[in-house]
């Protein structure tokens, strides 16, 4: 009498394993007994044997009640359905079962949704900032006016296709060691729609859509940066013979500030003021968004120090009423060149505080300059 094989010994897991587990062994096994690969004269049997506990214990039903009663408890449909004279290639069994395009079906009979669009537009720093509302202009599909978009010349209408019988696909059923696995494509006669245009339209050709030149007036958000998107939903291409639009993407460039540098919603100015003005304290004209705006610098502000305009960056694009901060940074600019009363006054300066500075070593024309002041 044949000893009966335990189906957790044949794949080599553990009585506890998962389905993905089940299902790695199987693959593992299958890949070295399948006949296609393995010329042993036993791997035609062994490979029946790998089979039919994959079948059973990648059921959960039949699973659960091989662990209850064993293999007499499934009344002898342990390996149903494996016959290995109705394979396929060793590739094909695993393209149908592990994701190949044999098990994926595709949504048919409907018509094919018209294509995206991308139109690129330039706005200013202060459009960016501010927000700005713009008209813009490109080509597009459009719905056909003579035909309504259905593609057929006015007083007909489209059939239902002959090939599918209007479903759009094609299915063929084929046995394989997993039963029968069903294969969907597209109907090659009418690509998938279900319909058939027997008297195209005069004007788009059957095709249900036109070329034509749009106009439509864009929202730029305030706030947005270079390289943002805005999607306009239903706004691109018309599918043919009546396919739902597509999106509009307008990618926004925005032209740099003369002076400003933007991170984010952070604005920042590097201001240059004189030593003296450093020193003494003054006020300087800052640019923002909204034009010039004078700024107090205190006496004796340092190289580098910051000086924080709150609010005056920019808006936050999804926290309505936020807005960043403007950063001024103070750069106190030193003279590469000074006349002789001012290299006089900076060296009684020095003397007075006590500062030790270069004698002057000017060269033949500040010698000359000098006698001539």
């Amino acid at each position: 009498m044949a000893t009966e094989l335990d189906y957790y010994i044949t794949l080599g897991v553990e009585r506890t394993a998962t389905d993905a587990e089940i299902k790695r062994a199987f693959r593992k096994l299958a890949q070295q007994w399948h006949p296609d690969v393995n010329t042993d004269p036993g791997a035609q049997a062994r490979f029946k044997e790998i089979n039919e506990a994959y079948q059973v214990l990648s059921d959960p039903q039949r699973r659960q009640t091989y662990d209850m009663f064993g293999k007499a408890g499934l009344g002898g449909d342990g390996g149903a359905g494996f016959d290995a004279s109705g394979f396929g290639s060793f590739s094909d069994i695993f393209d149908a079962f592990f994701g190949g395009t044999a098990a994926a079906g595709a949504r048919r009979g409907h018509p094919t949704a018209g294509a995206d669009l991308r139109y690129d537009i330039r706005i200013s720093f202060e459009e960016a900032v501010r927000g700005a509302d713009k008209e813009i202009e490109f080509p597009v599909y459009g719905r056909c006016e003579t035909c309504s978009g259905s593609g057929a010349k006015p007083g007909t209408q489209p059939v239902a296709c002959d090939n599918c019988g209007g479903r759009g696909e094609i299915r063929t059923t084929r046995r394989t060691m997993l039963g029968q696995m069903v294969n969907v494509t597209a109907c090659p006669k009418c690509k998938g729609e279900g319909k058939l245009v027997l008297e195209p339209c005069e004007t788009c050709h059957g095709e249900g859509r036109t070329e034509r030149k749009r106009t439509l007036r864009v929202s730029i958000p305030a706030g947005i940066d270079e390289g943002h998107q805005i999607r306009l939903s239903n706004e691109g291409e018309i599918g043919v013979r009546g396919g739902p639009a597509g999106s509009l993407y307008v990618a926004v460039h925005v032209t740099p500030h003369a002076q400003l540098r933007r991170e984010g919603t952070e604005l920042y100015y590097e201001a240059n003021v004189s030593i003296a003005q450093a020193a003494l304290g003054t006020s300087i004209a800052v640019p923002t968004v909204d034009g010039d705006e004078q700024v107090e610098v205190k006496p004796g502000t340092q190289p580098g120090t910051e000086i924080r305009l709150r609010g005056r960056g920019v808006p936050h694009l999804r926290r309505t009423g936020s807005k960043g901060d403007l950063h001024v940074f103070v750069n106190v600019v030193v003279p590469a060149r000074l006349s002789k009363r001012q290299r006089e006054l900076l060296v009684e300066y020095a003397a007075d505080a006590g500062e030790s500075v270069a004698p002057n070593h000017g060269g033949i024309f500040d010698k000359v300059r000098d006698a001539l002041g």
